[in-house]
Parts: C-alpha cells; sequence; structure tokens
C-alpha cells in the first residue's frame, strides 16, 4: 500500500477520479509536494489540492502524512474548487457550499468504494511495477534516485493569508 500511494505512475492506472496530478517538487527526501485534480459526480464542482506529502518507512510501520499548502506557481484555478487536507485526507474540506447532509451521504457512498478501489490496486501492484522500464524506481524508498525539482519551503507560503474562492458549487447550475 505504501508503495501505491506513492508511485505517480501507477495512480493513472488506479485512480479513476485523478483528472491530474502534477509532481511540484521535494523539499527533503521525505517531503515532496504536488499538486492534484479530481472529478467530483455531479453536481459538485471538481476539487484540486496542493499538497506537502511527508513519509517515513520504519520498516514494520510506515507513515504518510499529506496537508494542503499554499504553492507560489499553483493558485486556484477556474473550474475547480480548492479543497483543504488538514491531515492525510480524513479531515478535509471540499469547501463551496455542500450541506452537511450531502457530504455525508457522499462520504457513506463514496468512502467503501474507495477502499475496495486501493484493495484491487494494491493487489495488481508488484505485477504492475515488474513489467515497466525501471521497476526499482522507488525514490520514496531510495531518496538517491530523487530527479524532480528541489523547491524551498517558502515557495509553499501564503504572503498574502487571505484565500478567494473563484467559484462555489452553486454557480453554473
Amino acid at each position: 500500500m505504501f508503495d501505491v500511494l506513492h508511485d505517480p505512475d501507477y495512480r493513472k492506472e488506479w485512480d479513476e477520479h485523478m483528472m491530474a496530478s502534477i509532481e511540484i517538487g521535494f523539499l527533503n527526501p521525505n517531503n515532496d509536494v504536488g499538486y492534484y485534480a479530481l472529478s467530483c459526480p455531479a453536481p459538485v464542482k471538481n476539487r484540486d489540492f496542493v499538497l506537502q506529502r511527508s513519509w517515513l518507512d520504519m520498516d514494520e510501520e510506515k507513515l504518510i502524512l499529506n496537508h494542503s499548502v499554499n504553492h507560489k506557481d499553483y493558485p486556484a484555478k477556474k473550474g475547480y474548487i480548492r479543497a483543504i487536507s488538514y491531515l492525510t485526507g480524513f479531515v478535509t474540506d471540499p469547501r463551496g457550499k455542500l450541506p452537511p447532509w450531502l457530504v455525508n451521504k457522499v462520504t457513506q457512498k463514496f468512502a467503501p468504494k474507495v477502499v475496495k478501489q486501493l484493495k484491487r490496486a494494491a493487489e495488481g501492484y508488484e505485477c504492475w511495477k515488474r513489467r515497466q522500464e525501471n521497476p526499482l524506481l522507488k525514490p520514496w524508498i531510495y531518496p538517491e534516485q530523487m530527479q524532480g525539482t528541489k523547491i524551498s519551503i517558502m515557495d509553499c507560503v501564503d504572503s498574502d493569508a487571505t484565500h478567494i474562492e473563484l467559484e462555489t458549487d452553486e454557480e453554473n447550475q
């Protein structure tokens, strides 16, 4: 599961809701920043995130934590509601104006589906990875393999400290 959640190429294979995934760069060998956009069922507008992901592999226990950050090169985009992940996506504010009953209903239907999807993805990962051009490429485990751009934490600081929502779910209905 650790590899499934890290491997950006494999995510394209199993994540049916992913519209875009961009590796912005890494802060250090255990922290990266990325952009992720996902499709949402109508009438809910699509969401996007800029996330700092932190991980630690302690052999028996593996930790992955996400939280939203701002990045100077990835402002809110028209057509998306910029969602906020407070911690690992389990406590997420989808933003916009969604009635609590709708959020609860979607979560009840969506969460079990995501768990099943992740289980299938984990079961197929090793076979898929062996067929890849570089099956040993796992920079989340082997930091010397990191090829992305090193970024500064200062690029992820919102100097304005105000957030403007470009759109809400009620627009365009």
